[in-house]
C-alpha cells in the first residue's frame, strides 16, 4: 500500500508522539489515586467495602438496569449470567465465532456446547437472520424450550457479542429469540457507553455482562459486572459470586456451590473513579473516530462507523482492508514502525477445543477475519 507512511504519520500526529503507540492504554485523570488511597487507609481492600456497593449503584445508573453485581472479571460474569439464565450441562448456546475466546469459554464452563452462527457485515456481531435461518432448519419448539433437531440438545441461551463496542441488531435478534423462547444474555464486555435506540447495551437481554480489563474504555485492572432488570437474578448473582454464603454476623454457612468471583474493594475504588469519566472518555474516543473516518476516507480505506440509531463507544476502532494480503502488509508496516495494530480474532472454530462445534457457513465472519484491522484507540 503506497499510503502506509501517511497512516503512520497521521496516527503519530493524533497521539503526539514518536514513541511506541499501543492499541489501547488506560487513562487515569480523575479521582483514581484519591479513591485507592482511601481504600488502603480504610483497610477494606478485599471484597467487602463501600466502593463495591458504589460501583454496583453506578452501573445500575449507567445501564438503567435494576440490579448490578460486581465480579472479578468479564468472563466470570458471563459464566454466572449463563447459569442464571438456565444453561445446564449438555445444553447448547448460540453465539458467534467472531469473538474473543472468553465468550466461548464461559459457555463451556457451564458444561454447554457453543453453536457458532454467522455475524452481520455491518455490525460484526451475531446476525438475527443467521439465527432465524438456523432455527427454521433445525429448531424444535417444545413445552420445555427450544431443541436442536440435529443434536437433540436443548438450546438454552443466545449470546450476542457487541464487537468492538458496535451494537448488534438488537430488535431483530430479541424478536427471533423470543419467538423461539431462547433467553438472551448479552456479552457487552466491550460496549460500556454504547447504546441502541438510546438504550444501553446489556439492558436488552435477560442479563448483560461487562468487562473492566486493563484495555477497556473504563478499567480497574480487572473486574466485571452482571446487570439485569430481574431483581431475583440480581440477588442470586450476588449470592453465587460471593461463595453462596448466607448472611450471618460470624457463622460460615454456604447453601450451594458458589464461586469466589468477588471484586475487591481496591479494584472497585479504581472502577468508580473511572466510571465518573465514562461520558468524557466516550466523547473523546468518538472525536478520534471522526478524525480517523475523515482521514481514511481521504486515502481510500474504509473506516468502520456506527449504524443509524446506535451510539458506539468506539472501544477499538478498525479499518476494513481489501483482502488478506493487504491486511498483512498493513499490519507488518505499522507494527514495524512502532504503531500497534492488530487483526481481528481468529474465528473460534479454528481453535483446537472448538473445532468440533456446529457452525454455519460463516461467510461474513470469514470475510471480516481476512480484512479487519484495529488501529490505536486510546482516549486522547
Amino acid at each position: 500500500m503506497s499510503n502506509l507512511n501517511q497512516v503512520v504519520t497521521f496516527i503519530r500526529d493524533q497521539f503526539n508522539t514518536n514513541e511506541f503507540i499501543p492499541l489501547h492504554e488506560p487513562r487515569f485523570r480523575g479521582n483514581e489515586r484519591k479513591y485507592v488511597l482511601e481504600t488502603i487507609e480504610s483497610t477494606f481492600v478485599s471484597s467487602v467495602g463501600a466502593y463495591v456497593d458504589q460501583f454496583e449503584r453506578m452501573m445500575e445508573t449507567i445501564t438503567e438496569t435494576r440490579k448490578a453485581t460486581a465480579v472479578v472479571n468479564g468472563t466470570s460474569a458471563l459464566q454466572v449470567a449463563l447459569q442464571l439464565a438456565g444453561v445446564q450441562q449438555g445444553d447448547e448456546v448460540i453465539t458467534q465465532a467472531l469473538t474473543f475466546v472468553a465468550t466461548a469459554n464461559a459457555i463451556v464452563y457451564n458444561g454447554a456446547y457453543p453453536v457458532f452462527l454467522d455475524v452481520d457485515l455491518d455490525t460484526m456481531g451475531l446476525s438475527p437472520k443467521a439465527i432465524a435461518d438456523f432455527l427454521d432448519l433445525h429448531g424444535d419448539l417444545r413445552e420445555d424450550g427450544c431443541y436442536n433437531r440435529l443434536s437433540g440438545r436443548r438450546i438454552a441461551a443466545c449470546v450476542p457479542m457487541h464487537t468492538f463496542g458496535f451494537p448488534v441488531h438488537l430488535d431483530e435478534l430479541m424478536n427471533v429469540c423470543e419467538e423461539w423462547q431462547i433467553p438472551v444474555v448479552e456479552d457487552a464486555a466491550e460496549s460500556l457507553g454504547s447504546s441502541y435506540h438510546d438504550k444501553h447495551t446489556g439492558a436488552f437481554g435477560r442479563l448483560g455482562v461487562f468487562s473492566f480489563n486493563g484495555n477497556k474504555t473504563v478499567t480497574c485492572g480487572g473486574g466485571g459486572a452482571i446487570v439485569t432488570n430481574d431483581e431475583e437474578f440480581g440477588l442470586k448473582a450476588k449470592h453465587l459470586t460471593t461463595t453462596a454464603k448466607k448472611p450471618h454476623p460470624y457463622e460460615f454457612y454456604h447453601d450451594e456451590v458458589g464461586y469466589n468471583f468477588r471484586m475487591p474493594n481496591l479494584n472497585a475504588a479504581l472502577a468508580c473513579a473511572q466510571l465518573e469519566q465514562l461520558e468524557q472518555f466516550v466523547e473523546r474516543k468518538r472525536t478520534l473516530a471522526s478524525d480517523y473516518a475523515s482521514f481514511f476516507d481521504g486515502i481510500g480505506i474504509k473506516f468502520r462507523r456506527e449504524l443509524p440509531s446506535t451510539k458506539a463507544n468506539y472501544w477499538l476502532m478498525c479499518v476494513e482492508l481489501e483482502n488478506k494480503s493487504v491486511r498483512e502488509e498493513f499490519l507488518s508496516f505499522t507494527n514495524a514502525n512502532k504503531v500497534m495494530t492488530r487483526p481481528i480474532w481468529q474465528l473460534m472454530f479454528r481453535l483446537p477445543m472448538y473445532q468440533h462445534c456446529f457452525r454455519d457457513d460463516q461467510k461474513n465472519a470469514l470475510f471480516l477475519e481476512e480484512r479487519i484491522v484495529n488501529v490505536p484507540s486510546s482516549v486522547i
